[in-house]
């Protein structure tokens, strides 16, 4: 196999469309927002590109049995209130830093290949504690953006996200400017421990108010509501070592 091999599945036409990348990271923020988008607009959405490298792992997936090898994929999907989207998911990201170089300029001549002059990078942005009320941070690759994403409801914080954003969401960005794209990338504060469907959720109502699409949330709060239990569980485990760790009376007494 090639270093890169790309798989053209199928075509398809769209109008004025918006690559949105959503590959394994912080919470699986990206990812799980991405999977939504497909899972919601799956009737309207062509899967049209495979891309395969040896920058993935060494691996195959399996379903009912049936292997294939680890690869990204690219959907186009009509909107029929909204921008057209070339959705990017996977189960992986690239292994090496010229790896995240070459599969990122891959997914960028893809998406010219499509007419996309927009992308859009989602990912997390790891708070380190469990919090309630979730922002979206976002940082763009110019800075006459910036007006468009806080009406939006987007924060942007100096010197945050702190060492910059990296792999595939950052050269989005970086080599996307170069090339002439419009580029952003939202990221949701995530405590950055556990997969965070409300994360994505935060994300993904950005994403909308941007896009001028709607979607339905019933899948995604129930991953939420089983977060939430799993959440409770650990938080109980922690509060029962705590008291266990805790000295006695008997722990206390002054043996002379």
């Amino acid at each position: 196999m090639d270093e890169l091999e790309i798989d053209a599945v199928a075509e398809a036409q769209l109008d004025d469309p918006v690559l949105v990348e959503g590959l394994p990271g912080v919470g699986h923020v990206g990812k799980l927002a991405v999977d939504h988008l497909l899972e919601e607009l799956e009737g309207d959405s062509t899967l049209v590109r495979r891309i395969y490298s040896r920058e993935f792992p060494p691996q195959v997936t399996v379903e009912d049995g049936v292997s294939e090898l680890t690869c990204a994929e690219l959907h186009a999907v009509s909107v029929p209130e909204g921008r057209d989207l070339l959705l990017l998911t996977g189960d992986h990201q690239a292994q090496t830093n010229d790896g995240h170089y070459l599969l990122t300029t891959a997914f960028l001549d893809i998406a010219e290949e499509f007419g996309a002059s927009e992308v859009f990078a989602l990912g997390g942005v790891p708070t380190g504690e469990l919090i309630d009320e979730y922002a979206v941070v976002g940082a763009v690759s110019d800075e006459s953006m910036c007006e468009t994403f806080e009406d939006a409801g987007v924060e942007f914080r100096e010197d945050e996200p702190a060492g910059g954003i990296v792999g595939v969401s950052g050269l989005l960005l970086g080599l996307g400017e170069r090339r002439g794209f419009e580029a952003a990338c939202l990221m949701g504060e995530t405590s950055g421990y556990l997969v965070d469907p409300k994360s994505a959720r935060a994300v993904l109502e950005v994403l909308e108010d941007l896009l001028g699409f709607e979607l339905d949330y019933e899948t995604l709060d129930e991953r939420a509501d089983e977060m939430e239990d799993v959440i409770g569980k650990i938080q109980e485990m922690e509060q029962q070592q705590q008291q266990q760790q805790m000295p006695t009376d008997d722990d206390l007494r002054y043996i002379g």
